[in-house]
């Protein structure tokens, strides 16, 4: 079961949309896809679940409650995970009271409590998207354990180039000293604008200095916005949209796989 976790530091670098869209076009194509929502915020919750995701329980907060607080009639990982509107495609939802709980599941090292859930759900899944919030703390370090593979979305910006050698350097730490399985599978350009001096400039330094970037571009488009406001990913909002299809391109180049078409 393939276990992608997406994460950056900076906020507003695309997390939660390139989660949930690679997922998407995943479950798109036939594959049996889950998305963890890791992030108190609970983007990726709302965009595929719509004003359901507020009532929509038990949630990740029910979860880890029960890791803090021993029950005989302990909950398996499958009762925390619910349908979308699109086949497929499941969720693993946030609640904004996760935030409350990290003090707690930090101190009693609860870490690698997802790792062993998410361990259950082996042969029920083909492959697992975790968003995480925009900080490096206890969330973000139980999806790194957790995950197989991590992607790292860049949003074209001199600060986000500047502090990605230290992300890069987090990130392999943490393959060290408690995930030997987890790899960077590469940079995601996000929100580029082919036209414009900037982004090429920046995306060519970080080819230069031999970072692993991802060939595929996310253009930036206003269907985005439209996207989220009509909780529907962009393949299936629009399938032939281009920003939809550098979807499709981009997970074809993560898979290595030729691209299938999903219009």
């Amino acid at each position: 079961m393939l276990r992608r976790v997406v994460f950056n530091q900076k906020g507003g670098v695309g997390k939660s949309t390139i989660t949930v869209n690679l997922a998407a076009v995943a479950a798109a194509q036939g594959k049996r896809v889950l998305i963890v929502d890791l992030d108190p915020q609970g983007n990726s919750s709302h965009y595929v679940l719509g004003a359901a995701a507020y009532e929509c329980k038990p949630t990740l907060a029910d979860f880890f409650d029960q890791v803090l607080n021993f029950s005989l009639y302990a909950k398996g990982a499958a009762e925390f995970i619910h349908p979308t509107p699109f086949k497929n495609l499941f969720i693993m939802p946030s609640h904004p009271s996760i935030a409350e709980q990290q003090v707690k599941l930090e101190s009693r090292y609860k870490i690698y409590k997802l790792r062993e859930t998410l361990a259950e759900l082996t042969g029920q899944f083909d492959e697992v998207y975790i968003d995480t919030p925009p900080a490096l703390n206890f969330f973000t370090l139980s999806a790194l354990i957790a995950a197989s593979g991590c992607l790292i979305p860049f949003d074209c910006d001199t600060f986000s180039r500047d502090a990605l050698l230290g992300l890069i350097a987090r990130v392999e730490e943490i393959r060290q000293d408690h995930n030997s399985e987890l790899k960077i599978e590469g940079i995601i350009v996000n929100q580029y604008q082919s036209r414009a001096s900037l982004p090429q400039r920046l995306v060519q330094d970080l080819e230069a200095q031999g970072l692993p970037v991802l060939q595929a571009r996310l253009s930036s488009s206003v269907k985005v916005r439209e996207s989220h406001d009509q909780a529907m990913p962009l393949i299936a909002l629009d399938a032939k949209h281009k920003l939809s299809q550098e979807f499709c391109h981009l997970y074809a180049e993560l898979s290595g796989d030729v691209l299938v078409s999903t219009s």
